[in-house]
């Protein structure tokens, strides 16, 4: 990503995942690409709010490009998460995309009402879970503006 000086930046993404197998995947169809971005991951809902609010153990936290937000997760679920970041006015401008196994019409419905900016159904296996991730990171870095951190 170019920044207003016209200088590649590091995209910072934040992913809010409570499978360990799952992060891999999204770890390694990252790695694959050639733009520079590094993947900070937490592991429930409760965490990712401290994490964007800088609190507690997240103090130096970098406000992150893009969100892609579990819907099933401990301590407070991607819903409850998403509903507090889109009704903070700093927060809200943050992309979100929901990357969930949920196929419930009602999670769609939901996460839009919620505002996500995007709902995808994880696959099942490697190679089509990698692709979904290779699409997601060529469309935000490549296609749509960002806002500056």
């Amino acid at each position: 990503m170019t920044d207003v000086t016209g200088t590649t930046r590091m995209i910072e993404i934040l992913l809010v995942e409570d499978d360990p197998g799952d992060v891999l995947m999204t770890r390694e169809a990252f790695d694959q690409s050639a733009t520079p971005r590094r993947v900070t991951v937490v592991s429930d809902g409760e965490s990712a709010m401290d994490y964007l609010r800088k609190r507690g153990t997240h103090t130096a936290a970098v406000t992150p490009d893009l969100i892609l937000l579990d819907l099933n997760l401990p301590r407070m679920d991607g819903r409850e998460v998403l509903a507090e970041l889109k009704s903070d006015p700093v927060l809200r401008i943050i992309p979100v995309v929901v990357l969930t196994t949920s196929e419930a019409e009602e999670d769609v419905i939901q996460s839009y009402s919620l505002h996500a900016n995007a709902f995808v159904t994880k696959p099942v296996d490697f190679d089509g879970f990698a692709e979904v991730v290779h699409r997601i990171d060529d469309f935000f870095v490549s296609v749509v503006r960002l806002p500056s951190r």
